[in-house]
């Protein structure tokens, strides 16, 4: 067994006499008085530690009740964060955010983007917007230039009279007409009954181009259903006949009273 020195300090050297690696010191009930400093280069082990610590302490902590006045620039690893409020100078990174509320302003200087990679919608830095379904706004001032996209085709109508309102709700075919009497049935991806509540209203353009009087659009459906619609005609009475040239027009006004059940005012439009 290691010898027990009982430890004095020197006034004048300020150390203690060195002992050999093999002893230990017993302070069991005492204190070092005196000593201005400890060079160990083993492990000390203690209960407490009273007073100041000067210099880097490394180690694990794996429960803290208590931080504060942390200095310097150390790398902080934790599982949750509460706190009353935190400002970060830097750029601050989130992922797997389920909720952010925000009592100020949101800056997004790269732009937004809507569910999975913007599939949703995309607002671009620059203010440029795209959402893949309907927008319903209570109140809209366009201040500047208003642009809506159109969808263009090489079918004709009456071969193929689906107006896919989720490529846009102005659709254009360069074919020539050939029907006599042709219906076109207004369309989405996801459907208009699932797209539209009960209330609301969309407005739907087909614009063909005609090649005889004789090729005409006189019918609509809706999803591909014809009953649940009422329609009514400007001017009073089905188109009979069509433009001798250029393209005609078909605005269709489409207002949803129910499930599957719509109010249509159409108008036809005949160019030459």
């Amino acid at each position: 067994m290691a010898n027990r020195y009982p430890l004095i300090a020197n006034s004048s050297a300020n150390q203690i006499q060195e002992l050999a690696s093999s002893d230990n010191i017993d302070l069991t009930g005492n204190y070092i008085v005196g000593v201005v400093g400890v060079n160990a280069s083993g492990i000390i082990t203690a209960t407490s530690f009273v007073g100041d610590i000067t210099g880097d302490v490394t180690g694990n902590a794996d429960t803290a009740t208590n931080a504060s006045g942390l200095t310097g620039s150390p790398n902080i690893t934790i599982n949750n964060l509460v706190g009353v409020a935190a400002t970060f100078s830097g750029v601050v990174t989130y992922e797997d955010v389920t909720n952010v509320d925000s009592l100020g302003i949101i800056t997004a200087r790269s732009g937004i983007e809507f569910g999975a990679s913007g599939v949703g919608g995309t607002i671009t830095a620059v203010g440029n917007a795209e959402f893949a379904g309907i927008t319903t706004v209570t109140n809209f001032d366009a201040k500047g230039t208003l642009v809506e996209a159109f969808s263009s085709t090489t079918t004709a109508y009456n071969s193929d009279g689906n107006l896919n309102i989720s490529n846009g709700n102005v659709q254009f075919s360069s074919a020539n007409l050939g029907g006599t009497g042709t219906t076109l049935n207004i369309i989405s991806t996801t459907g208009i009954n699932t797209d539209l509540s009960t209330g609301q209203t969309l407005t739907v353009t087909g614009i063909t181009a005609v090649n005889a009087t004789t090729a005409f659009v006189n019918k609509i459906t809706v999803d591909g259903v014809a009953t649940g619609i009422t329609t009514h005609w400007v001017g009073g009475s089905v188109p009979t006949d069509g433009g001798d040239g250029g393209v005609d027009l078909y605005t269709f006004n489409l207002l949803k009273t129910g499930s599957e059940t719509y109010i249509i005012v159409a108008n036809q439009t005949k160019t030459s």
